[in-house]
């Protein structure tokens, strides 16, 4: 496909959630196989076996990438491909000529990354499946064991991160709606993520200052601040957010061509708003091509693991994680389960109607009587409920891996944070909302040893999902940098000429 400023792109189809050192689960789509071709080879693919990507497969042209981002059913059944297995087209990479772009130097960059990790993916190590737990260190540490879906591509995939990986956010706009975020409360995530990208080069390892150097572009407006700024309370249009972000992709594509050259598929916005996913509706190509970077990743709501990305909601009341990571030993914590939070969609009412003041091993409150802490519930007990409210996300999740409180999921079409990467079913538990009412039942048949296990892998993916100010290797920060760059790996775009 010829872009209007002379590129061609290709983008097939990211995993359904990327790198697939993993499975997913539904109602995601399950393994199928992918190419990583430019739109000059396309026609013609060869297959190889490759136990890091479980890609989707080529079924677009780069045309029809611009109106659809779905898969039919009959393409994934036909297309479909061994577990740990996607085709790729053999033909080797081209030579850089001493002519080559910017643009072609960090496309053979990200081919040898893509290599390199493959490799690393194909070594599959066989460490013992908990080793490393409480390492203090974050620059010491090491990903092994069962947190992870592969743990050797992951630490060659973060390596090639740290390497290559440089992001350009555009200068254009100004605070409170862009460049600007909260720190605390519920939106943390949301802001935090911009305060760091807004710190530039030389306080932040990904940021360039030079634009044709970046692999990704930020796209910095608050949706939070959008809310905050430009809708008016119990109005039932949006139409303001929208014409925000129209208005500032209109800016920066007239003035940059890095837009128009991909159509927005190297691009990326990120929000912890639930709204975030509808601010995205209003441009198309923002919403069928970036990179959507959400809390409320529901797939059931035009979320698409095959692109977009998942990152966790966390609730920073003060703005700062003091006091709130750990808790005391499994021997220590009375209580089976444990939920408590007001009436907010309807998972949570099945909760409440099901488990409320019924059972005083899986304790639900609505208010907690006065006196009692809600952190002291957290950390004295097993397992904590983490049902979705009106959206998908919970801040919940989060409380329970800092409490040390093996989460239980309660959700429809959730996409769990960093699913490329972790094995969530290692240190959570996943109940449909069908279940509600067996929760006590399924719990209860955890063997001690398997629980123990959770407990041990909650205490070792905490370092994933702790906000450190300033970031430390690994943590929420870098995890979500990560899956920014897993999805940038499969997005190609070449000169025309090629």
């Amino acid at each position: 496909m010829k872009l209007p400023i002379g590129l061609s792109v290709t983008i097939p189809l990211l995993l359904v959630a990327t790198i697939a050192f993993f499975t997913l689960s539904p109602p995601c789509l399950s393994s199928s196989s992918c190419s990583v071709l430019s739109s000059s080879v396309a026609a013609s693919p060869s297959t190889w076996k490759l136990s890091l990507f479980r890609l989707h497969p080529p079924h677009r042209s780069a045309a029809a990438l611009l109106t659809a981002v779905a898969v039919t059913k009959q393409q994934q059944q036909d297309l479909s491909v061994k577990e740990n297995s996607f085709s790729v087209n053999k033909t080797p990479i081209p030579l850089i000529k001493p002519t080559a772009t910017k643009l072609d130097r960090m496309e053979s960059n990200l081919a040898r990354a893509r290599t390199a990790i493959r490799e690393a993916s194909r070594l599959r190590r066989r460490t013992p499946p908990d080793t490393n737990l409480t390492s203090s260190s974050s620059d010491e540490y090491i990903p092994r064991g069962a947190i992870y879906r592969n743990a050797d591509a992951f630490r060659a995939s973060y390596s090639e991160m740290e390497r290559l990986f440089r992001v350009y956010v555009y200068k254009e706009g100004e605070p409170p709606i862009f460049h600007d975020g909260p720190c605390r409360s519920i939106y943390s995530s949301e802001g935090r993520f911009i305060h760091e990208m807004e710190k530039g080069k030389g306080k932040n390892m990904y940021v360039t200052e030079d634009p044709d150097e970046a692999m990704v572009y930020f796209l910095p407006f608050s949706v939070v601040r959008m809310v905050q700024y430009l809708y008016e309370p119990g109005a039932r249009e949006t139409d303001g957010i929208g014409r925000a972000v129209l208005d500032y992709i209109g800016v920066v594509s007239g003035k940059y061509p890095f837009w128009n050259r991909s159509l927005g598929a190297d691009h990326f916005m990120l929000s912890c708003h639930d709204w975030g996913p509808r601010a995205t509706t209003y441009h198309p190509h923002l919403y069928n091509n970036s990179i959507r970077v959400l809390c409320n990743a529901n797939t059931s709501e035009g979320f698409n693991p095959a692109k977009d990305a998942s990152f966790p909601e966390i609730h920073l009341r003060t703005g700062e994680i003091t006091g709130l990571i750990g808790g005391p030993p499994p021997s220590s914590r009375s209580i089976l389960a444990f939920f408590a939070g007001r009436l907010h969609g309807h998972i949570r009412k099945i909760v409440l109607d099901t488990w409320k003041d019924r059972d005083q091993d899986v304790q639900v409150f609505d208010n907690l009587p006065p006196g009692v802490s809600y952190e002291s519930k957290l950390r004295n007990s097993r397992f904590c409920l983490c049902p979705s409210g009106y959206e998908v996300a919970s801040p919940r999740v989060v409380e329970a891996i800092y409490a040390e409180c093996v989460p239980v999921l309660i959700s429809d079409s959730y996409m769990p944070p960093f699913s490329d990467v972790l094995n969530w079913s290692a240190f959570s538990v996943t109940i449909g909302v069908e279940d509600i009412g067996r929760i006590k039942e399924i719990l209860t048949e955890i063997p001690d040893e398997q629980y123990l296990k959770m407990h041990r892998r909650v205490k070792q993916v905490q370092r994933h999902f702790v906000a450190n100010g300033p970031p430390k290797r690994f943590d929420v920060f870098h995890m979500t940098v990560h899956s920014i760059w897993l999805r940038r790996l499969n997005v190609r775009i070449q000169n025309s000429s090629l």
